[in-house]
């Protein structure tokens, strides 16, 4: 099959490719960077800006099924920047599937698109979305969301999956950040620390992409819907990280600050990040204080009935994988 994954160069578009490239299949991978290792593996590169329609469009030529991967992550930035990585572009691979008949696209969205700020325990896809959000991502992430699974109809399957807090082998951003906190005494437990949250694998999450695209099809149960993407088992949050510090050496968590005092922490610095137009994003802001003093765990029972997913890397072993890569 010919397949296209935008952001095929990303933490988790990567592992896409490989595995599609593993089952055989004719890939090209989508990004703004040059990633030179996915073409050794043997994939097509292609560099574009999907905030170009006509560089999208010809980015997509002959695809079959795509895998819109690629965004504008993160949690601070300018509105407009998100509506272009986000809106725009994920409108651009909408037209771009009509226009060359692409028959699946299966969209990475995120579990935010929901989050409302209060806890969401063993959530199902009919969770509703946020009447509020507290960053651009979540609500533009919403609006591709909303577009993409309105697009489902008989000459195109869509549907959406919204992997939570991926972890694994080359994480550029959630795991190492969290333990380089930890280790230059930076990190608080925030709240009551008895929040359960869910965590997905690398490998499971490519998982549910693939198992979701063999699904879809006109009329079938997966398609024009969204479901979360976790592993199976959920964690208490802040004890599962002290023992993964614990496991590599590094000093538990043990400084409090509640949640509404962090709340207002994140809402101060936001007023100075933007009023200073300082680089980076502020070390706390309100989503983020939301996000770490609530539960969020999802769960899996209708991706695994409507798509035949199955977990490849179970919570036990992901751990001790991220010990071994850490240590």
């Amino acid at each position: 099959m010919r397949v296209v994954v935008t952001g095929g160069g990303g933490f988790l578009g990567r592992r896409i490719v490989e595995r599609l490239l593993e089952r055989g299949d004719e890939v090209t991978s989508v990004s703004r960077g040059a990633y030179p290792e996915l073409e050794a593996l043997g994939a097509r590169t292609l560099r574009a800006d999907l905030t170009d329609a006509a560089a999208t469009r010809a980015a997509l030529a002959g695809a079959e099924l795509v895998y819109h991967v690629a965004a504008k992550a993160g949690v601070w930035g300018s509105r407009a920047s998100y509506e272009r990585a986000n809106v725009a572009g994920t409108r651009h691979v909408l037209a771009a599937c009509r226009e060359h008949g692409t028959a699946k696209l299966v969209f990475t969205s995120s579990p935010s698109v929901c989050f409302d700020g209060n806890d969401h325990v063993d959530a199902g896809p009919d969770l509703p979305y946020s009447e509020r959000y507290l960053a651009h991502y979540p609500r533009t992430k919403a609006i591709a969301e909303r577009e993409v699974l309105a697009a489902n109809g008989p000459d195109l399957s869509t549907l959406a999956l919204r992997p939570h807090l991926i972890i694994g082998p080359r994480d550029p951003h959630l795991v190492p950040r969290l333990i380089d906190r930890a280790r230059r005494g930076r990190l608080r437990i925030v709240g009551s620390g008895d929040n359960v949250v869910s965590l997905t694998h690398v490998d499971n999450a490519a998982e549910a992409h693939l198992a979701a695209a063999e699904a879809l099809a006109p009329g079938a149960r997966c398609a024009g819907r969204a479901y979360f993407v976790s592993n199976h088992e959920s964690v208490r949050l802040w004890d599962w990280i002290n023992d993964l510090l614990g496991a590599l050496g590094v000093q538990p968590v043990r400084r409090r600050i509640s949640a509404g005092s962090a709340y207002r922490v994140g809402a101060v610095l936001e007023g100075i990040w933007a009023t200073l137009r300082l680089g980076g994003e502020p070390p706390m802001t309100r989503f983020v204080a939301r996000q770490l003093a609530t539960s969020h765990s999802y769960d899996m029972a209708q991706l695994a009935r409507d798509t035949g997913y199955v977990e490849r890397v179970g919570l036990a072993e992901a751990t001790q994988c991220l010990v071994e890569e850490h240590a």
